[in-house]
């Protein structure tokens, strides 16, 4: 059941593009609650399971999760800022899904969904989660598993889980209503500001790329926030005064 309160305040545009979307690609039988548990489950039961293989792991081995966690977030970064915000020619479904789809869905001045059942253009479908698990959990695994430890491989898997789960419990938050309670944290008020510059149409495919922790965008130059534009601003001011006299 759509939120009629949210759907009347919605851009015309968007609000067109969200009936179609829900005629089109959205199957009759979706259930928003069922798609969030089936996410959650898979990644908490492949954690739960990877974690209880842990025989004796040495403080060096501990290091894995701090490793994992920087590389999940370049990944992160990557897919996110060149397939998803790109039309390359073999994986075309990512930049549909994600550009053409999910942000004319969610926009800057319509960032929250209608009902449980918009999770449908917030989470990763199943086949997406199994590329992602194929082509980039998967084979990290299985090489450190051969070239380091198993206590190192079953490490990695649980590290990685455990950013999926975040990443998508992140970005469904940001993507709830303006005023809910959760933005009192200062912290998930911020990052729900980041996701808000990137949804919008102009800076969209330039910053902000990450979903959960902008460590990527910071190191590649394309971490953006009001209060930056707004230091340089003041900085160029100072410096143009400064010229004058």
């Amino acid at each position: 059941m759509a939120n009629s309160k949210n759907a009347k305040t919605l851009p015309p545009k968007v609000a067109r593009f969200r009936q179609l979307y829900r005629e089109h690609h959205q199957p009759k039988t979706y259930n928003g609650w069922v798609h969030l548990g089936f996410s959650m489950a898979m990644a908490m039961g492949a954690l739960l399971v990877s974690a209880s293989q842990l025989e004796s792991v040495t403080i060096l081995e501990w290091l894995v999760i701090p490793v994992t966690f920087i590389y999940a977030n370049i990944v992160e970064y990557v897919i996110h800022r060149f397939p998803m915000h790109r039309p390359f020619k073999k994986l075309k479904l990512l930049f549909r899904r994600h550009a053409r789809q999910h942000h004319r869905f969610f926009t800057d001045k319509a960032m929250q969904f209608d009902s449980i059942d918009d999770l449908a253009a917030v989470l990763f479908p199943p086949y997406l989660i199994a590329f992602f698990i194929v082509f980039f959990a998967l084979p990290v695994g299985v090489l450190l598993s051969f070239i380091a430890t198993p206590n190192i491989a079953y490490l990695f898997v649980v590290t990685a889980f455990a950013y999926f789960i975040n990443y998508e419990v992140f970005h469904t938050i940001y993507h709830l209503a303006d005023d809910h309670w959760i933005y009192r944290s200062k912290i998930m008020c911020k990052l729900r500001e980041l996701h808000l510059h990137h949804h919008n149409q102009k800076l969209m495919s330039h910053y902000n790329f990450n979903i959960t922790y902008p460590i990527s965008d910071l190191m590649f130059g394309t971490y953006y926030s009001m209060r930056k534009v707004k230091d340089k601003s003041t900085k160029s001011q100072s410096s143009t005064s400064t010229q004058q006299v």
